[in-house]
């Protein structure tokens, strides 16, 4: 399982998008940090004067300043928006890990399923051959009314086989998808369903997901970042100065003339009133989607969680209860059958408690450990399962 984490991990496309989509980020902080480039311009005029042909030839040179803190502020902004990239990135390595390990245990327990169904389809062949005997014996023991239920119940299990074994090429293809080559061969698995179940603590673990997902910080990072960009949008108002410096060479009467200007864009219609009114709009938002995404987060986690409850206890009962019982009254039957005081009708019947005891203890251990993996990512679980309750 850890081998099949591990190279999901390094190998799964949506991992290796995420990271660029950092990386991405990473560059536009950089970029909003860069101060404009001077800007180099070249201006002939009255070409061709009889006085002077070669004009009047005018290079100069502008620099824009940027004042009142933009690059730095901007630089903030940007700066947030990468750490909202590196926790998405986070946030898929642990969803791409969850994927592996319910798409794993999917696999294992329909993989036993199909196990326990060839068992069922040879003993009811069996208990259906062996009506059938006893229907046309001489003194016979058994009428059609008997022996009818039992071939139904072949049947039955056969179709239920049909249906598994068509099930699980998709199971495979699925398991390959989320390691990260759909093409990829699906060997044996190393999972063990009879393993003990991990032990959840709902409160704890709901407080753990709303604090420390991915997506939970993401949202808190959401809200630094809005109120960032309202500083951004309030520094605007702090106009940036242009300088410049030129020269101009005017050959009709052989001069070398020089110019500094300064240019400022007086704020007065456009005082960048709509942009600051939005972003701070946007950090009310932003605060209401914290809590929008933690009980998002923590609806997903109950919904695993109630699931994983009820199939764990139902698979624990079945493990320690049922089946022991199940098998106890074959055994008996069995007994009775050798000494002459049950018919055999009897231990059809006790055979199929048996076996379909089992394909419960099987819906029930595979559905507990779907749950049990979705959780897992929900909680950022590096090694898993996890041994004791999760903090």
């Amino acid at each position: 399982m850890n081998a099949l984490v591990q190279s999901a991990l390094a190998g799964n496309p949506r991992l290796a998008r995420a990271n660029a989509l950092v990386e991405a980020a990473s560059g536009r902080v950089v970029q909003a940090g860069l101060r404009p480039n001077p800007v180099f311009s070249f201006a002939a005029d009255e070409l061709g004067d009889r006085t002077g042909p070669m004009g009047l030839l005018s290079p100069s040179l502008s620099q824009e300043f940027v004042l009142g803190g933009k690059l730095s502020l901007g630089q903030a902004v940007a700066a947030k928006e990468m750490d909202r990239a590196a926790l998405d990135a986070l946030g898929e390595r642990y969803a791409v890990a969850a994927a592996v390990r319910v798409a794993a245990y999917d696999l294992a327990a329909l993989r036993q399923r199909a196990e326990v169904l060839a068992e069922v389809v040879g003993i009811a062949e069996k208990s259906v051959e062996q009506a059938q005997k006893a229907e046309k014996a001489p003194n016979a023991v058994l009428t059609r009314a008997d022996v009818v239920p039992l071939e139904l119940d072949l049947e039955r299990f056969r179709a239920e086989q049909e249906s598994v074994l068509r099930e699980l090429p998709a199971a495979e293809r699925r398991l390959a998808v989320a390691v990260g080559d759909a093409r990829a061969a699906v060997g044996p698995l190393a999972v063990d369903l009879a393993a003990p179940l991990p032990e959840y603590d709902l409160e704890q673990a709901r407080d753990a997901v709303m604090e420390y997902h991915p997506e939970a910080r993401s949202a808190a990072v959401a809200v630094d970042r809005a109120q960032a960009a309202v500083r951004r949008a309030e520094a605007e108002l702090v106009p940036n100065v242009t300088g410049s410096v030129g020269y101009t060479r005017q050959n009709q009467n052989h001069s070398n003339d020089w110019a500094v200007g300064v240019s400022v864009p007086l704020v007065i219609r456009n005082r960048n009133q709509g942009n600051i009114r939005a972003a701070r709009v946007e950090v009310t938002a932003a605060v209401m989607d914290v809590t929008r995404t933690q009980n998002a987060l923590a609806d997903r986690l109950v919904t695993a969680y109630r699931t994983y409850a009820a199939a764990k206890a139902r698979a624990e009962r079945y493990k320690s209860a049922v089946i022991p019982k199940a098998e106890e009254n074959l055994s008996f039957v069995r007994l009775q059958l050798d000494k002459g005081v049950v018919e055999p009708l009897k231990v059809f019947v006790a055979q199929r408690s048996v076996v379909e005891t089992k394909l419960e203890y099987n819906r029930a251990v595979g559905e507990a450990w779907r749950s049990a993996a979705e959780l897992s990512g929900l909680l950022l679980e590096e090694t898993w399962p996890a041994k004791g309750p999760a903090k």
